[in-house]
């Protein structure tokens, strides 16, 4: 590849290019967060036709978040090695045959296979994404780059709830998988045909990338101070995804359809919070980190609030709700504190290895909190919630002081 004439983020190029980049890139990220919810949204469904626990339910979703974080590590190295578009197509394959074949699921062993296979589309998005944005886009407009990234994210999430139960509340929820895989084939050819859009430098040496050069990176203390970050932040989300409808409804008593409703609206605050979150961390891009802890205390004090009892039900939904914005806000900053902390020419395979935690929180949540769930602990997983969101301030802290590079 010649790459006097590749485009850099160094390069100031029109704003409809980067536009429509980001929009790409976004659009296959959306994808990617929906994945996170189908499985967990057909949990009552599941339970009926197949008469599984909870615990069984959550081993479910680590499996998938198992093969993913493993995935997303070895996906950065791949990604460096051959570029990121390859890559996103395959997972994009992979996404759909896990819903073509959990709509024929026979049982529980059929699950864990839709599981493996989508954790397996799911693990290369961040390290394909950022490699995108940080190659492709513009440098002065990477704030916002990440920011409609993680909007996308969260609208991927929102738009979730009301495809999935609304397919299955007209039909059957084998339909709604169906429909699912057929969203994911959709993606992968609007995809294909902006193909020329997703384009990014490979980083070789003699068409091999050496040994040492692909580890040396993982021996930096901030990388895994990241990697602790993600994973501790990410279990709070584990348990609003998998269990907040459940748990609504047992401490507050609202009905399913205001509990989901929570849902929805919980990954929309996400979403405006990360629109709003763009505009601090282009203005505060040296205090990413002060951001990002800021709001994360902000939302274990709302998650703590919400475990309390002490609101009424329409309160406890709003309360939960505004977390999702907290949370959100510090979306953008959050990577542009990863960006920070990544050597040049090493974009895939730090996102890789630090995005894997968020893959590992998403493991070791369900399982975890499953347990409590089936002994109806359910304030307390909440309470568990929110002191995960306080370990994660402590590591927002630490990578700030040993970030690598300038913003």
């Amino acid at each position: 590849m010649n790459t006097a004439s590749f485009p850099t983020s160094a390069t100031v190029v029109p704003l409809k290019e980067d536009a429509k980049i980001i929009g790409l890139v976004g659009l296959a990220h959306s994808s990617s967060h929906f994945s996170h919810l189908i499985l967990p949204l057909m949990f009552p469904a599941f339970i009926k036709a197949f008469g599984l626990s909870y615990a069984e339910l959550g081993f479910m979703m680590s499996v998938f978040f198992l093969i993913s974080g493993v995935g997303q590590a070895c996906s950065g190295f791949v990604v460096d090695k051959i570029g990121a578009r390859p890559v996103m197509f395959i997972s994009l394959l992979f996404l759909a045959m896990g819903c073509f074949w959990c709509s024929n699921a026979q049982g529980y062993s059929d699950l864990i296979g839709v599981a493996i296979f989508l954790g397996l589309g799911n693990c290369s998005f961040h390290p394909v994404d950022y490699t995108i944005l940080n190659q492709r886009v513009s440098a002065p407009r990477i704030g916002y780059a990440y920011s409609a990234h993680g909007l996308t994210g969260n609208l991927g999430w929102a738009v979730a709830p009301v495809f999935m139960v609304g397919i299955t509340q007209m039909s059957s929820w084998q339909t709604a998988f169906v429909c699912a895989g057929l969203v994911y084939v959709s993606i992968l050819v609007v995809l294909t045909f902006f193909r020329a859009h997703l384009l990014t430098q490979s980083h070789l040496k003699a068409k091999v990338i050496e040994a040492e050069e692909q580890t040396s990176v993982l021996k930096l203390p901030v990388v895994w101070w990241c990697f602790s970050f993600f994973f501790f932040s990410t279990m709070t989300l584990a348990v609003v995804q998998n269990y907040s409808v459940i748990i609504l409804q047992s401490l507050y008593s609202v009905s399913l359809q205001s509990a989901t409703m929570t849902l929805t609206s919980y990954m929309l605050c996400a979403a405006m919070g990360m629109l709003s979150g763009g505009f601090v961390a282009a203005k505060w891009p040296t205090q990413s980190d002060r951001v990002v802890a800021t709001c994360m205390t902000t939302g274990a004090l709302f998650v703590a609030l919400c475990a309390s009892a002490w609101l009424s039900g329409v309160w406890a939904m709003v309360v939960l709700a505004a977390t999702g914005f907290a949370l959100g806000i510090g979306g953008p900053s959050r990577d542009m504190m990863i960006r920070k902390a990544t050597p040049k020419g090493a974009t895939g395979r730090v996102y890789g290895v630090v995005y894997s935690g968020l893959d590992a929180g998403f493991a070791v949540a369900p399982t975890l909190f499953g347990y409590f769930m089936d002994h109806a602990w359910f304030s307390g997983v909440l309470i568990c919630a929110a002191l995960t969101l306080m370990v994660s301030v402590f590591f927002a802290f630490a990578v700030g002081r040993q970030s690598i590079n300038p913003v």
